[in-house]
């Protein structure tokens, strides 16, 4: 399917964040038509995991790098809570300079990959090293990008599956945004213990809801953009901490860095990165499902509220003792990962926002090269 252009396209054409604009907005689309491709792929999918997930020396490593390795950090304990298998995230930038602390030839291992282009050095060597130091092992590229490097080299190959994504989450913008929640969701979706009739009805859900959240919170979101905030910080807890890097990755990159963002959880803040708060920081608490975490999550909005020293504090997240400055939305009661894409996207219009706001090109923010849409620059070094 084709990308679907906002109602102000011409608006972003004019901004330089046409794309990126587009694709934050195509997403609860590309979620239902996600629902009918995994459908259709069901039995090649089920066929090729087989029962791994049910043998508990069996291995399931989730990587990428950088929003692919928060997708990876968002899913997995979600995974492994359901399966005997030792379901964990290692981003590939981690799995290459020490593979001897995941690795190991007695354990079959299952590698997971998420890829937007598929083309990255990392990914493609991260397959490789694990082809190299597991015997029994088997990988899933979980890609959006027919032509990338991950799903070319897959082809015809016994212990590969590669599970392509809707064509249009193969973002053209430099950010990644429908490509990581379509990722994500296929892979709690292939992963789930729950019948897939369920499965299937969880991603129809989320696509009406995200629709709700893009129209309720486009204004509010582009209102707070325009304040002059020198930092950002998101909070998030269990699955929603890689959510909160996730958020602040976005910011950092489409404000081509000079608004400074960082994530830490509602507990750990106060350990310290609470110093930083000043009148020019805004805070973000991305709100858990989990009725203990929600407690954790109001004493700390209360406390920063009382404190009265950042400039300002909100959350977002599912409805239930709302303030003014919490964004809420009424959501079934799902798994935190499951409803994470639906916060993400305040974090992406955010991001959008606030970079427009400074005159930069969302689409393209860094017009110099430093920093490019596939990482160059790596040299994979072998460790033999």
């Amino acid at each position: 399917m084709d990308a679907i252009p906002l109602p102000d396209s011409p608006h972003w054409q004019r901004l330089g964040g046409e794309h990126t604009a587009a694709e934050i907005a195509q997403q609860p689309a590309l979620w239902d038509a996600l629902a009918t491709l995994l459908a259709s792929a069901r039995g090649g999918t089920d066929d090729f995991l087989g029962d791994w997930l049910r043998q508990a020396h069996h291995r399931v490593i989730l990587t990428g790098a950088g929003s692919s390795g928060f997708i990876a950090e968002m899913v997995a304990d979600t995974i492994n809570a359901q399966w005997p298998a030792d379901v964990r995230a290692v981003h590939t930038t981690s799995l290459l300079t020490h593979p001897s602390l995941y690795l190991s030839p007695g354990h079959p291992t299952l590698l997971v990959s998420f890829a937007r282009s598929g083309s990255s050095p990392e990914s493609v060597a991260a397959v490789e090293l694990v082809r190299e130091r597991v015997p029994q092992a088997r990988f899933l590229d979980i890609t959006c990008n027919a032509d990338g490097e991950l799903a070319r080299r897959g082809r015809e190959r016994g212990d590969t599956l590669t599970l392509l994504m809707p064509p249009a989450s193969c973002d053209r913008a430099f950010a990644m945004t429908s490509s990581l929640s379509c990722m994500m969701l296929a892979a709690l979706s292939v992963f789930d213990a729950s019948p897939w009739p369920q499965r299937e009805q969880r991603l129809r859900t989320l696509a009406a809801l995200g629709r709700q959240a893009l129209d309720a919170w486009e204004t509010p979101v582009r209102s707070l953009a325009q304040w002059p905030y020198s930092r950002v910080i998101y909070l998030g807890s269990g699955p929603l901490e890689a959510l909160a890097r996730e958020c602040a990755l976005k910011v950092l990159e489409l404000t081509a860095g000079r608004v400074p963002a960082l994530a830490n959880t509602p507990l750990g803040f106060r350990h310290g990165p609470k110093s930083l708060l000043d009148p020019q920081t805004l805070v973000v608490v991305m709100r858990g499902i989990e009725p203990v975490a929600r407690r954790y999550e109001q004493d700390l909005l209360d406390e920063l509220r009382r404190d009265g020293v950042a400039g300002r504090v909100l959350s977002v997240g599912p409805g239930g003792d709302a303030t003014p400055d919490d964004w809420t939305l009424h959501v079934p009661t799902l798994p935190d990962a499951w409803l994470a894409p639906l916060w993400l996207t305040v974090a992406q219009r955010y991001a959008l926002h606030r970079s427009a706001a400074l005159g930069l090109t969302p689409d393209n923010p860094f017009p110099d090269g430093t920093v490019n849409r596939v990482v160059q620059g790596v040299t994979i070094h072998r460790h033999d």
